[in-house]
């Protein structure tokens, strides 16, 4: 007979592999690092496979332990979403809601929205993580994320969140123009030093403009590159020490315009885009949780 693993051991496999260690998944799931681990060894034993590989510095799962996770993990999400729809029949919404969100929607959408809904709903705790990677959300143990159109999986449920419309902006210190001057095309910029930022991984962002229904893309030079999203904000201070032009949604910078600190640069060019998207898997039980987040940013949304 097949000794069948206890689902509590394969669900603190999840936990441990999703938080990336056994301290993060205790903290999480209010439990103790050595109960977790007692666990993760039982079911080890019980399935003969070693599912993590553990390091003084890191917990990753192995090949099996990834195969393990991609197959249950689903499945757990709906256990999970099953039973928050039988706990909200007391007439209230709890549990914890996690979301995975680019640091622009952490810094410009979600502080109008967060403190409101904590409020209208006090049993709910809610978790948010930064990251501006393409991750599967479901697959990482969140129950959505927010991203921008062109980022969305196409399988996926999208409900507009924040404003519908943005701007790339341009700023530079009065103290640079004046060394500099200011450009008055974008092609000027190559000429220029220009801050410039990446997603991890991947290409250095050209930068677009758009101007009576025509777009250009420029390439400019720069002595600086700083992660999109993560280190935003040293572009932004070193643009205000004098150091280049840097290029960043229109809210974030507006803060350090209304001070002076910086101005704007060709700003009749600036590009406007859509808004981000909360978004989340198709399930036929919605987490509680999920549910009352959506059903507050539909009425809280103005218009």
């Amino acid at each position: 007979m097949v000794d069948t693993p206890e689902m509590s051991d394969v669900s603190a496999f999840l936990a441990v592999a999703r938080a990336g260690g056994f301290r993060e998944a205790a903290r999480l799931g209010d439990t103790s690092a050595s109960a977790l681990s007692d666990a993760v060894r039982r079911l080890e034993a019980k399935l003969g496979v070693r599912l993590l590989n553990r390091t003084t510095r890191a917990v990753v799962p192995t090949d099996a332990g990834r195969g393990l996770m991609e197959r249950i993990g689903p499945a757990f999400g709906e256990i999970g979403a099953a039973l928050e729809h039988i706990r909200s029949f007391d007439g209230r919404a709890a549990g914890t809601l996690r979301l995975n969100v680019p640091a622009s929607a952490a810094r410009m959408v979600l502080p109008a929205i967060v403190p409101g809904f904590l409020a209208a709903y006090p049993d709910i705790r809610l978790e948010i993580d930064t990251d501006e990677s393409l991750i599967d959300v479901v697959a990482a143990g969140y129950d959505a994320g927010i991203r921008y159109d062109e980022r969305l999986a196409r399988d996926m449920i999208a409900v507009p969140i924040g404003p519908r419309q943005q701007r790339y902006a341009l700023g530079a210190s009065p103290a640079y123009l004046e060394a500099h001057g200011h450009p008055q095309h974008p092609r000027d910029l190559l000429t220029h030093n220009c801050i410039r930022s990446r997603f991890a991984g991947r290409p250095v962002m050209a930068w677009e403009f758009e101007k009576d229904d025509k777009t250009l893309v420029v390439e400019p030079n720069g002595q600086l590159i700083v992660q999109a999203g993560d280190a935003s904000d040293l572009g932004i201070r070193t643009a205000i020490s004098g150091a280049g032009i840097f290029a960043l949604f229109e809210d974030w910078l507006k803060p350090h315009f209304d001070s002076g600190e910086l101005l704007p640069v060709l700003q009749p060019w600036w590009l406007s885009f859509s808004g981000p998207f909360l978004y989340y898997p198709e399930r036929r039980l919605m987490p509680t949780p999920l549910r009352a987040f959506v059903d507050y940013i539909k009425t809280s949304r103005p218009g």
